[in-house]
């Protein structure tokens, strides 16, 4: 028998089972982790979550519809379990509040400290940031934006997951208000430098530090709450390190 006729004869333009086009995966900088409700945090979503967690939305958020009133705008990303969130709320009456986290046992958590404190500038989104900001926060809208202790991803083929990268401080920038602050901190050491030299290289920010040493951190401003990923870091001898960085205004 000829090779010629052990060849399968190629597929007609009826016959043919053409390959799907390879769906696009973006890079998450988060990983939904599994947690377990407790009964107070099962119940504050439950009483609580209908009116103060916002559903996801690809227009632009009327933030004093949603408040209830006019006024400055902070966000946070990424509050864990709340406790920093809401003391900052707590702290910042004349302030609203936005946090956004991506895990229910967090966002339960949240809430019942709301609750338990009656913490009226306070609203929740659990969602994806880099969507949320996209979509639901109007450009040059916020008064300031909160990132503590994101994951550090500190394996080197993992860095590429860190949230703090230059499209995402370029968004985060263009979301900002001028004379808004972007305030991030770390307590791995690699992440603190790669986000001195991200914000530094954003055109609309710059670094609030007086820094004569030229580090370009700061100390951690007393309103600040240390957060338990901070304590967790100080009792494994990790440093801390604090960078605000204020949008210009031209």
């Amino acid at each position: 028998m000829s090779e010629s006729n052990t060849q399968a004869p190629s597929p007609t333009a009826d016959t043919a089972d053409p390959k799907p086009a390879p769906r696009h995966r973006p890079i998450r900088s988060f990983v939904i982790r599994a947690g377990r409700l407790g009964p107070g945090q099962q119940r504050a979503l439950n009483e609580l979550g209908p009116s103060l967690v916002l559903p996801f939305q690809t227009t632009p958020l009327d933030v004093a519809a949603a408040f209830g009133r006019e006024a400055p705008t902070l966000l946070e990303i990424g509050f864990g379990m709340g406790d920093a969130t809401a003391a900052v709320a707590q702290a910042m009456p004349g302030h609203n509040l936005l946090g956004v986290e991506v895990h229910e046992p967090g966002v339960g958590a949240l809430l019942k400290l709301i609750g338990e404190r009656g913490l009226a500038n306070l609203r929740l989104v659990r969602h994806d940031a880099v969507e949320v900001l996209t979509q639901m926060i109007a450009p040059q809208s916020l008064a300031g934006v909160h990132i503590w202790f994101p994951d550090p991803w500190h394996k080197a083929r993992h860095h590429k997951r860190r949230l703090i990268q230059p499209p995402f401080v370029t968004l985060l920038a263009s979301r900002l208000a001028p004379g808004g602050y972007l305030h991030c901190a770390t307590d791995w050491q690699h992440y603190a430098e790669q986000m001195l030299e991200v914000l530094g290289a954003e055109p609309t920010l710059a670094n609030s530090a007086a820094a004569p040493s030229g580090l370009g951190y700061v100390e951690r401003p007393a309103w600040r709450p240390q957060t338990r990923f901070e304590a967790r870091g100080l009792r494994l001898g990790h440093g801390v390190w604090d960078l605000v960085f204020v949008k210009r205004s031209s």
